[in-house]
Order: structure tokens, then sequence, then C-alpha cells
């Protein structure tokens, strides 16, 4: 009896034991189901840099503001505003965005000072909500209302409601003064997993004065709803970053395929872009030769693309490209998130709105972006060609130029956001007239095939987002 059921019993421990096996083979074991918040900030930062600041956002952005002409295929057609309005342009970008916030909201929810299995760790909480006020604002800025206090829900809300822009500013703010006091608290820090500022002396210290100067950027942002904005603003500078050794920038990159920065991969992969006539032209009336000539890779004026009536080539010799973007040197420069030249452009800005002695910012703002790119005469530049334009009535529109100018092309994306802003300097695609200028990116394409009913369609591409004057 014994060996009738040994043998009977037999098939069922072969299968039961080939059963496990088989269920640990299936097992992907590089595939963590668990992770450290620490483990969770280089994916965090390295695309936040990647695939927020330093790629189709900012490349489409630099043909807007005309920082650069199209003249090659999809920036040929955003130069031409051809297309623009298709729900897959800006696709891949949305769903990077909502990737990366996703990420930064699982740290959040890691360390949670009441339900995280990570309560004591701000250094990882602060760096996880600085970056997703960061990635919020890159995407309410370009789309105007857009999910956030519904979204990161998983199959728990797969249609979140969209939130308007006067809700998520201030949850922006919030995040950052939230991502302050943390940092503050942080006893920990994790310097090898910290790709801005793992070079900083003090990181900790790094984290708060960019965190400040992003408040000051995003007060700012709401001058023309919030009569207390430059004021706000000011509050913020004074902590904010103390020189361009501060920088919130992504860096490392070198001249190869892969390890350069996206920007110069896009020119040695696709070479869409070439100098615009709007950015030559303005530099070229101040004088601005020291930077012109670190700027362009050529300064013959017949080699100057013409905004919204450039042919389409790749032809170098037919346009200038730009240095910091389009060459072989683009590789290995820095993305910029956020700069001491902007916040001294933001200082001199808030001081003129408030009726302070903004000249000083200025210059300073001017002397920081000579210095950033290695051209000499900042001083004489801002004596003889900035100055005598600061004239009653002119100060606004001079104090924003030489932003435009500073943030070639770089900084594109909130180059876009200033001119929305303030409508400086003029923009001359003769194509915003016919057409219309860009004032919003289309809806997605994931949004439009899901979550349709939330999209708030009535909102096309040449409408403002709120903060521009536009409607909710």
């Amino acid at each position: 009896m014994k060996k009738i059921f040994l043998i009977l019993l037999l098939p069922f421990l072969l299968f039961s034991c080939s059963q496990d096996i088989m269920d640990e083979v299936n097992k992907n074991q590089n595939n963590a189901e668990y992770m450290d918040a620490k483990n969770l900030l280089p994916d965090l930062l390295l695309k936040s840099g990647f695939e927020t600041t330093g790629t189709d956002i900012a490349w489409y952005a630099s043909v807007y503001i005309e920082h650069n002409a199209g003249t090659w295929n999809q920036s040929y057609q955003a130069d031409h505003r051809i297309a623009q309005n298709s729900s897959s342009l800006m696709n891949n970008s949305w769903n990077s965005l909502y990737d990366v916030m996703n990420i930064a909201q699982t740290i959040i929810n890691k360390t949670d000072p009441e339900n995280g299995d990570e309560k004591d760790n701000y250094y990882a909480r602060a760096v996880a909500q600085i970056m997703m006020a960061y990635n919020l604002a890159v995407a309410t800025d370009c789309w105007g209302e857009v999910p956030y206090t519904e979204a990161f829900k998983g199959l728990d809300n797969l249609k979140p409601v969209y939130d308007k822009q006067s809700v998520l500013y201030p949850k922006i703010q919030q995040l950052l003064t939230e991502g302050i006091e943390n940092m503050e608290r942080a006893t920990t820090t994790y310097t090898d997993k910290d790709y801005i500022y793992k070079n900083a002396a003090d990181n900790k210290a790094a984290w708060i004065k960019a965190a400040y100067s992003l408040k000051a950027r995003y007060a700012m942002r709401l001058t023309n709803v919030d009569n207390n904005a430059a004021a706000e603003a000011l509050t913020y500078i004074a902590n904010g970053l103390a020189s361009s050794a501060d920088n919130m920038q992504l860096d490392g990159f070198v001249i190869d395929l892969p390890g350069g920065n996206p920007w110069g991969e896009f020119w040695y992969m696709r070479d869409h872009l070439s100098v615009s006539t709007t950015i030559f032209n303005l530099m070229t009336e101040r004088s601005d030769t020291n930077r012109m000539a670190r700027y362009f890779s050529s300064t013959d004026p017949t080699m100057i693309a013409p905004i919204g009536e450039a042919k389409q080539t790749q032809d170098p010799k037919v346009y200038a490209r730009s240095q910091f973007t389009c060459s072989w040197m683009a590789f290995q420069y820095p993305i910029l998130m956020c700069t001491y030249h902007e916040l001294k452009f933001i200082e001199a800005e808030a001081l003129f709105r408030t009726g302070g002695d903004y000249k000083p910012a200025l210059q300073e703002a001017i002397r920081a972006a000579f210095a950033l790119v290695g051209a000499d005469g900042a001083d004489d530049y801002y004596t003889n060609q900035v100055e005598p334009r600061l004239t009653a009535g002119n100060e606004l529109k001079e104090i924003i130029t030489q932003k435009y100018i500073a943030f070639y092309d770089r900084e594109a994306t909130e180059t876009y956001n200033d001119y929305r802003r303030t409508g400086f300097p003029e923009m001359k695609n003769p194509h915003n007239a016919t057409i219309g200028f860009v004032h919003r990116f289309p809806w997605a394409l994931g949004e439009m095939t899901t979550n349709s009913q939330n999209v708030p369609t009535e909102k096309g591409i040449f409408d403002k987002v709120w903060w521009a004057g536009g409607t909710e």
C-alpha cells in the first residue's frame, strides 16, 4: 500500500518542484521589485536633464522664439508652422515628463513621514520635491492645464482630470518650500547619486540655493496675473544661486556616441537647426561681437538663416550653426537647468517692476553671461550698448532682450516662457501673422486616445496659457 501511495505521490512532487524552478526561471533577476529612494535619484536627475530640459521641448522652443531657424525636416516644419497641431508632435515629450514625475512621486511616497518605508530620508524627499516642481512647471508652462492632483495613481486612476494653472502654480511653490525644509532637516546625503550637485562643496546648501532660485523664477512667471509677483521673487533671490559655480546643471558629457549632450547628438544625427536672423540682428545692432564669435560658426550675414523663410538644407556652407548646440564641442557642454545669470536677470526685472535700482543686477547678469561662454568685454558692452538703451519706457524691453541674448540657445525653454509672458523681444517670423505664434504645445496623442474626456480640447496651440494672459 505504501509503495502504491509513493508511486501516486511522485508525479505531484516532481510537478511541484519543476513549477518552483520555472517560477524562478521566469523572473527577471535584474528587475528589482523594490528599490531604495536613493537609488531612484540618478534616474530622476538624468531623465530630468535629458528628457525634460535637453531634448524636443527645447528644440522646438528654440525655433518658436527664433534663436534658431529650422532648416531641415521637423524643425523646418516648425519654422514654417506646418503640422504643429499634430497630437503626435510632442507625444514623446509628454510621456517622458510624466515618466519623470512618476519617479519623483515614487520617491515622495517612499519617504512620506507617516506612511513611507523611509520616513527619515529627508534628502531624497527634498530632491524629489524640487524636481517634481521643476518638471511640473515645464509641463504646465508648455501645455497649460495638465494632470497632477489625480495623476501618478497607476491602475487606480487611468483617466486623471486636468488641473488649471492657477491651481498648479501654488502647488509648485509648495513643493519647493517643502523641499527646502526637508533638505534643511537632512542628516544623510548621497553625493554619489546626485548627478546635479555631486561636485558641490556642500550639496545640501547647493540644492537649497537652487530651490530658492526656482521659487524666484516661478514667482516672476505670474507677473501678468499677480501684482505681487515681482516683490515675492525678490524675497527668494537673496537665498538663491550666489555665482555661476552654483548653477543647477547636468554635466559630465563627452565627445562621443553615446555619452554626449543631447543637443550635440541631435545636431550630429539630424542637423535641423541654423542661426536665425532674429538673434543675429539683435546682437549686430548692439555690436555684441565678442559673444557672436563664441555663439556662431560664422558671422557672415549671408550665412544667417532668414527666420520663417530659410530653405531646407543641411549644408553647413549655406547657413551658420550654433557653437553650443550644433558642433562637436556641443557634445560636452552641460545641460543648463537654472543659472546664476538667469537669477540676476530675474532680480533686475523684479527691481525695475518694484521701482528699485535694477541696473547693478542687470550688469552683473551680463557679466555672468559673458563669463559663462568665455567672452571678454562685458563691462564695456554694458556701458556702451546696454545702458544707453535703458531709456524711459524701454527698460523692460531691454532687460528681457539682454536675457534673450544671454539664453542663446541652451536655455531656449525659459526664453519661450519669457517671450509669451512679456512679448519681448519682437519675433520676426512672417508666419506668426499669417498662421499664428505657437503659444502652447498640442495635446498628446496618448491623452487624446485614452483620456479625451478630460483633455481641454477647446484650447489650441495658438491660445495663450493662463499666466500669459489666456483663459482657463
